[in-house]
């Protein structure tokens, strides 16, 4: 059974930094996609950064510039480094894995197979 479960979430004043992560257990993702998206209230779930498996990064307009996927496939794990926070930044985040393997542009949450539970993400200004 495949388990996606995310941590590093909090409360952080705008300005701040926080660094999510994300363990993957029950199969390997070293050929795979990973990505982070995120849901504020009464909003619909957005992306918010792949990587692909051979290291192609994408990101929203919203966070590049500001936000830093990576992977550690060792580990079989994704994390998301966010600086420079901003209220609007604050959601629930997931993180997510792609069952089809080498597949280097996957931005759409429909293109995402395995999900975590979430973790809150609350940035005051």
């Amino acid at each position: 059974q495949v388990q996606l479960v995310e941590s590093g979430g909090g409360l952080v004043q705008a300005g701040g930094s926080l660094r999510l992560s994300c363990a993957a257990s029950g199969r390997t993702f070293s050929s795979n996609a990973l990505g982070w998206f995120r849901q504020a209230p009464g909003k619909e779930r957005e992306f918010v950064a792949s990587i692909a498996w051979n290291g192609y990064e994408n990101y929203a307009d919203s966070v590049r510039g500001r936000f830093t996927i990576s992977r550690d496939n060792a580990k079989n794990s994704v994390y998301l480094q966010m600086n420079s926070l901003k209220p609007e930044d604050t959601a629930v985040y997931y993180c997510a894995a792609d069952r089809s393997p080498r597949r280097s542009i996957v931005t759409t949450s429909a293109s995402y197979d395995y999900w975590g539970q979430g973790t809150q993400v609350t940035v005051s200004s």
